[in-house]
């Protein structure tokens, strides 16, 4: 290990040791520090640090990377098990947490039995962070003033990543923006999955000021996407919305919404015909039969028979980042694409195109689909186990749906549902789940949605239980003692509440 990163490696854990005893001394900090994390989660590569990198490797990691925001969350978590605020529990159980673990549990053994081993315990690392996150976040999102909280933290960031990709474009004449997030189809991802929410928040019945500031999230999230040019962030962002503004408006219909919806409706069109030349052009780049179907490029079909072809052969199979290395290693040059292969996991590769090879980059990039990345890595049991988790965290989005009610407590579970959608629609298309900077900002809307959860079974559970007490005191109730009684179920009632 390098002597900067012994230094960097000392620094994470001063500061790990300072957040915990910081967080843990006052619940104001860790409003801060909660804040800090929503906001630097997209900007944590600006922030981290790998040990034993590989920088050279086509992987979805390519370290043991750490970041103050790791620190960030590790002091949430500690300091909410450690000193939990007053009337709230130490620990509890998320809802889906199981199912998270069973999943990284699987992805152990697909390690395990995997040839090399380094690439995977990248990845490990990374889930082990992401888990980190959304039980740090879990744990601290206990009401709606957390909650409003996290809708600040995350509109700030959306607000500044689309500024800044307007900035690129009409600033520095970039023609597909990315803001940080490195490639404009990643930025696509994080509008998508985060947008849906303001939607939501603005439908709610929260505070004029953050209405406000919802109403500019979405726009400017909107034009963002645009910039990207990305073709299934369009398409997708175009449906999530839609899909949360008819499940979180009131249907009450009067002359300001129809005002709103006019404004809309024209602010759309404008921004669709100042960019439809860049779109039209994007999106005659390739048919879907190109896409597919054509065995001799490196199309979203290429992927899928490289996935089908490693699932094959291995059940549980390449491992877990692996899937650079087997590609231009073995699955690549067995379909007519030749590859600079990988000496090791220790040795960096030739970086020169042959001149009879086929490929644009000498080694192969991951998967353009994370349903063929899992199950080229994972294997189909792989692929399974990650349907299931993403089918557990959309029943319980599904959940919000009905009945229609404007506490935010509920309708931020209807954007988050809908972020989750946009996130899965262009994980189609894109391998960019597992970059760090949106798998951290996934796991904190996870992690904020697994607490309402929680916190709406546990107000249900509380009423019926208050209604049983209610009706065992009316049956046993004496001749005289009615009016106590009432008083009491009225007490009961209004406690649950």
């Amino acid at each position: 290990m390098e002597t900067k990163q012994l230094i960097a490696a000392a620094y994470l854990v001063i500061a790990a040791m300072g957040g915990i005893t910081v967080t843990c001394l006052s619940k104001r900090a860790r409003d801060g520090f909660f804040f800090l994390l929503v906001t630097m989660a997209a900007l944590t590569e600006r922030w981290d640090v790998n040990f034993v990198s590989r920088e050279w490797y086509r992987g979805t990691t390519m370290g043991f990377e750490f970041s103050l925001v790791d620190v960030i969350a590790l002091s949430l978590l500690v300091s909410a098990i450690l000193v939990p605020r007053a009337g709230e529990k130490r620990f509890y159980w998320p809802p889906a947490l199981g199912w998270m673990l069973l999943f990284f549990f699987f992805a152990v053994l697909c390690v395990a039995v995997a040839t090399p081993k380094l690439f995977g315990y990248f990845a490990l690392v990374k889930m082990l962070r992401g888990l980190i996150v959304f039980l740090a976040v879990a744990l601290y999102v206990r009401g709606e003033r957390e909650l409003r909280i996290f809708l600040w933290a995350l509109g700030a960031i959306v607000c500044f990543e689309a500024l800044q990709a307007i900035e690129q474009r009409y600033r520095y004449g970039i023609h597909r923006v990315f803001g940080d997030l490195n490639a404009p189809n990643s930025l696509s991802m994080y509008m998508c999955t985060t947008a849906p929410l303001f939607v939501a928040a603005f439908n709610s019945r929260l505070p004029r000021s953050l209405k406000v500031m919802s109403a500019a999230t979405i726009a400017l999230a909107g034009v963002a996407v645009l910039l990207t040019i990305s073709r299934t962030g369009i398409v997708t962002i175009g449906l999530i919305m839609l899909g949360t503004v008819a499940l979180t408006m009131d249907l009450k219909f009067t002359g300001r919404k129809v005002l709103i919806a006019t404004a809309c409706c024209l602010a759309v069109a404008g921004a669709l015909a100042k960019s439809w030349e860049s779109l039209t052009s994007r999106f005659k780049e390739a048919t879907l039969e190109e896409e597919y179907e054509n065995k001799r490029s490196q199309g979203r079909g290429y992927y899928i028979r490289l996935a089908a072809a490693m699932a094959d052969e291995q059940w549980l199979g390449v491992g877990p980042n692996n899937w650079s290395f087997w590609v231009s290693n073995k699955y690549g040059p067995r379909m007519g694409f030749k590859f600079a292969p990988y000496p090791s996991e220790h040795k960096e590769p030739r970086f020169e195109v042959s001149a009879d090879a086929n490929v644009d980059d000498p080694q192969a990039a991951p998967a353009h689909s994370l349903l063929a990345l899992t199950a080229g890595e994972m294997g189909l049991g792989g692929l399974v186990l990650m349907l299931l988790l993403w089918m557990r965290w959309g029943l319980m989005g599904l959940s919000f749906l009905l009945p229609r009610n404007p506490d935010p407590m509920r309708t931020i579970g209807i954007g988050i549902f809908f972020g989750l959608v946009g996130n899965f629609l262009q994980g189609l298309t894109e391998w960019v789940w597992h970059q760090t900077a949106i798998f951290f900002t996934f796991n904190i809307l996870l992690g904020v949605l697994s607490s309402l959860y929680y916190l709406k079974r546990k107000a249900r559970r509380e009423a019926r239980r208050a209604q049983q007490l209610e009706d065992e005191w009316e049956d046993e109730a004496e001749p005289g003692q009615e009016c106590v009684q009432e008083e009491e179920a009225q007490y009961a009632r209004t406690a649950s509440a």
